[in-house]
């Protein structure tokens, strides 16, 4: 990237007490999600954090979301379901927050360099994750990254022990650990009302990608060595994470993977291939689940499928007095109840406001909150670097575990005793 800027009006300086000063590396399609986030923090008064910068490889893009009226015109969004956060509208920061204006830049290490930044939110294609965190790391600023954590797991162990070395956030930017129906559901299982978790359950076959579109609209999660892996790495640390917060530390995992389509297109509203990619990942995997506690599960998932999709009908998961299915505790008592439901009943009003502070149900807003709390606080965040480097261990082993013919244990994965999948990734980037 060649280093260039554009001015930073009222981004210079920070008061001992004033707002995170926020930098934000990559004009990701998920950047609207997170500033739709940081506008319900702030439109709930919880007002610690400006976005004071925004670096993209090209300076156009980050312009585009400083000013209205700036810049090139907005993208569409890139999914047209509108829970998926790939569907958030365009914003500009000056409709955010328009006491600050923020710099623009074509190069995360001139923004670094010029200090006008006190943590940095990583949106830039997983194969930089590590290396923009590393960066920012090393100029002491905190870190938070869109999942996955890296591009591999020995990428993440290295964020990790820098940002453990150097005393500074790192966390990992999970919103499904801050939604409504995953905070309701943690608190049933913690309640009892399921009984103790035996067996997990989970899939679906086919989306919006499917049979063969390029995953929204990002040619590089076709591409081993930027994304690591296909569906089990990028759709996989979002479900383990989920699994692992519901029912326990993941043990061992046996997979299988394959790849469905090796090319992936883009056509026009004709429906005529206007672009093409070769699929380097898996678009389908398999997965058998041993958890630490005695249970044992099984999930799949796949952005391929011709025909029309199929899905399970929401998550699972059995226990000794009940089960999840999707959003509802059904026990064998008869207690039948949306868990969201039960949750606003029942648990205990600290509890709540500890887990939806303000009245903030966004789950964008929830984490940005948490972030900002977690640096004032010196505490890791609930989705710490630690977590997302287990989820990623965890998702890796599905990987892994196809590569080697033979179940896996995620320790394995965790410390690098098995990593023929990886070899070639960490290779390219220099990690092995």
């Amino acid at each position: 990237m060649a280093a260039a800027t554009a001015a930073a009006g009222g981004a210079s300086g920070k008061a001992a007490s004033g707002p995170l000063r926020l930098g934000i590396v990559g004009a990701a399609r998920i950047l609207p999600a997170h500033l739709r986030g940081l506008k319900a923090l702030l439109d709930a008064g919880l007002d610690g954090i400006r976005v004071a910068a925004l670096c993209a490889r090209r300076l156009e893009d980050a312009v585009a979301f400083r000013r209205r009226g700036e810049g090139p015109p907005p993208r569409a969004p890139v999914s047209a379901n509108p829970d998926d956060p790939l569907g958030a509208p365009h914003l500009w920061l000056s409709d955010v927050h328009p006491d600050t204006l923020p710099a623009a830049y074509d190069d995360w290490r001139r923004m670094l360099a010029d200090d006008v930044v006190d943590a940095v939110l990583v949106l830039a294609p997983v194969g930089l994750h590590h290396r923009v965190a590393l960066d920012a790391l090393a100029a002491g600023k905190h870190v938070l990254i869109e999942k996955p954590l890296a591009v591999s797991v020995a990428a993440g162990r290295a964020i990790a022990a820098a940002a453990a070395g150097r005393g500074l956030v790192v966390g990992v930017a999970e919103v499904l650990r801050y939604a409504e129906a995953t905070r309701a559901a943690r608190w049933a299982v913690e309640a009892g009302l399921i009984g103790e978790p035996q067996l997990w359950v989970s899939g679906g076959i086919g989306n919006e990608w499917s049979p063969d579109r390029i995953v929204a609209d990002t040619p590089w999660r076709h591409r081993k060595r930027e994304a690591g892996g296909g569906g089990a790495i990028d759709v996989g640390v979002h479900l383990f994470h989920l699994v692992r917060h519901l029912v326990g530390p993941i043990a061992e995992v046996s997979a299988y993977v394959t790849t469905m389509e090796p090319e992936r297109v883009r056509r026009d509203a004709a429906g005529a291939v206007v672009a093409r990619v070769r699929n380097e990942v898996d678009d389908a995997f398999f997965a058998n689940l041993r958890f630490a506690g005695g249970a044992i599960g099984t999930t799949f998932w796949s952005w391929a499928g011709r025909g029309e999709p199929v899905a399970f009908p929401g998550p699972a998961l059995y226990g000794t007095a009940g089960c999840l299915k999707g959003d509802e505790v059904v026990r064998d008592d008869g207690l039948r109840g949306r868990a969201a439901e039960l949750f606003a009943r029942q648990a205990p009003p600290a509890r709540r406001h500890a887990l939806f502070p303000g009245g903030l149900r966004d789950p964008f807003a929830l984490q940005l909150h948490e972030f900002a709390r977690a640096i004032a606080e010196g505490r890791p965040m609930e989705t710490s670097a630690e977590e997302g480097l287990i989820d990623l261990a965890t998702a890796f082993a599905v990987l892994e575990s196809a590569t080697v013919n033979r179940p896996v244990a995620v320790a394995e994965v965790l410390d690098g005793r098995v990593a023929a999948y990886q070899a070639e990734i960490d290779a390219h980037h220099g990690l092995a």
